[in-house]
């Protein structure tokens, strides 16, 4: 996310996607951006029941419905608004990032359980799981949205020396702005272990641990970084997700960064991973990032469906948008 030119932004008029949009149109005003607004009408929204008709009047509504969204929320920003048909909303999502290469995907979650429904199938964790672009999840939790906090006065990046976390790492940097905080945070989860005889001292390891930990994040940090924002690096104990959240809540964090493992980007969310549970919980919005080794099987995968004829409009998942 050095450089940010297109953001896209699903809408399905709820109020967490409409909190999605806000903080958006904020970015997109920052970074001088242009804003896609995508509503997906699903065809199908049960097994059981036949295929609904998108009418034209009905998709000009929606278009009609989507431009109000951006005149209430986005103005000053290039707005284009989409309104595509499909039987999956997850997959046309899927699609469009695919058709049109986002420099940000913005998700929404609803309700104040937030991602408390990733098990039953959500849309945002289907697309979340998914999706090789940088994706900013915004809970329904965190405050309004004005050009304000499109700064990032004080960021939480999480570090586990991974490949991904690297990634994580240089776009925590790209986002402190001048004068920002920015805290790298790594958490030691020591073993439980049962009573042993007297050995080795387990506290002063700990501690001899949390001290080569500091040297580590410490050499992370350019000096050009240094230069121009404030950052402090933070060695705690303890499971990685729940100091996460706790870091970022004492620290009034505006973003916490995360970097995610994998080729399939967040599949490990659904199996309990560090991402998951800090997104479930957060108070601030997250912002998902991917290796480069992730991103790169993205874009073969994207230039293999170009050369065999399949990229854009052509897929049957979704109908060709309707657009302003």
């Amino acid at each position: 996310m050095t450089r940010i030119s297109h953001i896209l932004c699903p809408v399905n008029f709820s109020e967490g996607s409409r909190h999605a949009v806000a903080r958006a149109a904020a970015l997109a005003r920052r970074y001088h951006a242009g804003l896609t607004l995508l509503h997906i009408f699903v065809s199908r929204p049960a097994m059981d029941v036949p295929p609904l008709v998108l009418e034209a009047s009905d998709r000009q509504q929606l278009l009609d419905e989507l431009r109000e969204v951006a005149d209430s929320a986005a103005h000053g920003v290039h707005v284009d608004c989409q309104v595509r048909q499909a039987e999956f909303a997850d997959l046309a999502i899927l699609d469009c990032i695919d058709d049109q290469d986002p420099d940000l995907l913005v998700l929404g979650t609803h309700g104040r359980s937030g991602f408390r429904r990733l098990f039953l199938g959500s849309v945002a964790e289907k697309v979340l799981r998914r999706a090789h672009c940088p994706t900013l999840v915004v809970p329904p939790r965190v405050p309004a949205a004005d050009d304000d906090v499109a700064t990032f006065s004080r960021i939480l990046c999480a570090v586990d020396f991974s490949e991904s976390s690297d990634a994580a790492v240089v776009q925590a940097f790209d986002l402190a702005a001048d004068g920002a905080t920015l805290t790298l945070l790594h958490a030691v989860e020591l073993p439980v272990l049962p009573d042993l005889p007297p050995g080795p001292d387990i506290s002063a390891i700990a501690e001899r641990l949390k001290a080569e930990t500091h040297v580590r994040l410490q050499a992370l940090i350019p000096a050009a970084v240094r230069e121009r924002c404030w950052v402090e690096t933070a060695v705690v104990e303890g499971h990685a997700y729940r100091e996460i959240v706790r870091e970022a809540t004492e620290r009034g964090a505006a973003l916490i960064v995360l970097g995610v493992h994998g080729r399939g980007a967040v599949d490990l969310l659904i199996f309990g991973s560090t991402a998951y549970h800090v997104v479930r919980a957060a108070t601030c919005p997250v912002l998902v990032v991917h290796s480069e080794n992730g991103i790169a099987a993205w874009r073969r995968h994207r230039e293999q469906r170009a050369a065999r004829g399949t990229a854009p409009v052509a897929s049957p998942r979704a109908q060709p948008e309707l657009r302003s």
